[in-house]
């Protein structure tokens, strides 16, 4: 089974400018994970708010170790996850363009 959850909008402290560090920032966040679904299902709630907790309580410095920390805290606390795709986007850091990081993880492959 696979499950989307896209688009996810908040603003967080994330970056390494001083300004980036001082007024919270607009992220979206989109992932995509597979698991074995048999009788018991993941709920999109959960995985919402697991992710955008992480990202207001932690202030990362970096993209990249925002979805590392996520991806870690994911698999934690959703065992049932095999693959994950995890996508950071932060829409308005450079004037023309939008800043974006993904990567992808495997945790339960049989």
């Amino acid at each position: 089974m696979k499950i989307y959850v896209e688009d996810l909008r908040f603003q967080c402290i994330i970056g390494i400018l001083d300004f980036e560090r001082v007024t919270p920032q607009d992220v979206i966040i989109n992932l995509e994970l597979e698991y074995d679904f048999q009788e018991e299902f993941i709920n999109y709630a959960d995985l919402a708010s697991e992710i955008k907790n992480t990202m207001i309580n932690e202030k990362f410095l970096l993209l990249e170790d925002a979805i590392e920390k996520i991806s870690k805290n994911l698999q934690e606390n959703f065992s049932k996850i095999d693959t994950l795709k995890l996508k950071i986007t932060k829409p308005s850091i450079l004037p023309d363009c939008r800043v974006s990081v993904e990567d992808s993880f495997h945790f339960n492959l049989k």
